[in-house]
C-alpha cells in the first residue's frame, strides 16, 4: 500500500520534525509513505473573508495538483467523520484488499481547505471538532497511520 500525505507549508519547529521523522521509520515496514509539501501562502493580520477564501484557492491549487486519480482521497475536516482508532485501521485495510493501493491523505494550512479540495476527496475526516496546529495533525496523523498498521497485523500497540 502507498500512503501519500498532501499538506500544506513545510514544518518549522524540530520536535515536530523529530516526531515526524519518527514516524515515518516506523512506518517503513507497512507501507510506502510519501509527504508531499505544497508552498502555504502569507496571511494578512485581520484579512477579510475574501481573502480568506483566496488564499485557501491558491493553496487547494496546488494541492489539487498532487491528487492522483487512481488514489483514495481522504480530506482531514472538522466536520468530516469521526472514526475510532480501530475504525479507521479497518478502513485503510478494506481499501487495501478492495485493490484500492495508494491513500492519499490531505492536511490543509492554517486556514483549512478550499472547496474545490473538499469537493474532491472520497472522504471527509475529523480527529475532533477541536482545531489543532496543521503541523501537530501531521504528527496525530502518521501516529494514527501507524497504529491503524499494527491492529491491522494484530501487533501490540499502547492504547
Amino acid at each position: 500500500m502507498k500512503i501519500t500525505i498532501i499538506c500544506v507549508g513545510k514544518v518549522k519547529e524540530k520536535f515536530y520534525r523529530m516526531a515526524i521523522d519518527e514516524y515515518v521509520k516506523r512506518l517503513g515496514r507497512y507501507c510506502k509513505l510519501e509527504i508531499i509539501e505544497v508552498a502555504d501562502e502569507k496571511t494578512p493580520d485581520n484579512a477579510s473573508e475574501h481573502e480568506e477564501t483566496l488564499i485557501k484557492d491558491k493553496e487547494g491549487e496546488r494541492i489539487l495538483k498532487s491528487i492522483r486519480g487512481e488514489a483514495m482521497v481522504i480530506a482531514l475536516a472538522i466536520d468530516g467523520k469521526m472514526l475510532s482508532s480501530e475504525q479507521l485501521a479497518g478502513k485503510i485495510n478494506q481499501l487495501g484488499v478492495g485493490g484500492k493501493s495508494h491513500i492519499q491523505f490531505i492536511i490543509g494550512g492554517s486556514l483549512g481547505l478550499s472547496d474545490k479540495v473538499v469537493k474532491e476527496a472520497d472522504m471527509l475526516l475529523s480527529f475532533s471538532k477541536m482545531t489543532f496546529p496543521h503541523q501537530l495533525m501531521r504528527v496525530i496523523l502518521l501516529e494514527q497511520i501507524y497504529r491503524s498498521y499494527r491492529i491491522i497485523q494484530g501487533e501490540p500497540y499502547h492504547k
